[in-house]
C-alpha cells in the first residue's frame, strides 16, 4: 500500500481533488485509459514515435480527469463510494483498516497487476488476444477491488464521523 499512497502523493490528491474525484463521470471516463493507452502503444506499428502524442495525452488525462469534474450533487454512487473507500483505504497508516479489508485490498491489487503481464507482453510482441485479455483481467480485477473499496468505506464509516460525513 505504500507503492499506492506514493502514488496518490504523485497525483498530488488534497480533499478537494478526492470530492470532484468522488464524481461519478470521473471514474466512468477513467476506465478506458487502459485499453487506450494498450493502443496508443500498439500503434505504433502504423505510426511509429507519433504514437507517443496519444500517449503523453492519455497521461495528461489521469492526471487531470479527479481535477475536471465538479463534485458531487450526492455520493450515493457505487463508483463514487468505491472513490472514498479508496481514500480511507490511503488513509489506513493514520485511521487503521480492518486486516480482512486490507488483505483483500491487496491481494486484488496484486491480481490487477497480474494482468499487466499478458498486456505488457501482448504490446512487446504484438498479440492482440494478450493485449485484449491483459485489459480484461486487470479492468475486471480493479472493478472488483473498487467493488471492495464500496465494502470498506461502508464499514469505516459506521464507526468514523468523519468518513461518515463524506457521504451526502
Amino acid at each position: 500500500m505504500a507503492v499506492m499512497g506514493r502514488l496518490a502523493a504523485h497525483f498530488a490528491m488534497s480533499d478537494p481533488v478526492w470530492d470532484r474525484h468522488a464524481n461519478p463521470w470521473s471514474g466512468l471516463t477513467r476506465l478506458p485509459i487502459l485499453p487506450l493507452m494498450a493502443l496508443a502503444i500498439y500503434a505504433r506499428v502504423w505510426i511509429g514515435w507519433a504514437c507517443l502524442v496519444p500517449l503523453a495525452l492519455l497521461i495528461l488525462w489521469a492526471w487531470y480527469n479527479p481535477r475536471v469534474f465538479a463534485p458531487p450533487a450526492h455520493t450515493h454512487h457505487w463508483l463514487s463510494r468505491a472513490v472514498m473507500g479508496e481514500r480511507v483505504w490511503l488513509n489506513d497508516g493514520t485511521v487503521p483498516i480492518p486486516a480482512h479489508h486490507s488483505r483483500a485490498a491487496n491481494w486484488l491489487s496484486v491480481l490487477a497487476a497480474l494482468g499487466l503481464a499478458p498486456l505488457i507482453w501482448g504490446l512487446w510482441v504484438l498479440d492482440p488476444w494478450a493485449v485484449a485479455c491483459g485489459c480484461t483481467f486487470t479492468i475486471l480485477a480493479k472493478l472488483w477491488f473498487l467493488d471492495r473499496m464500496v465494502w470498506l468505506y461502508h464499514d469505516m464509516a459506521a464507526h468514523h464521523p468523519e468518513y461518515a460525513a463524506w457521504l451526502r
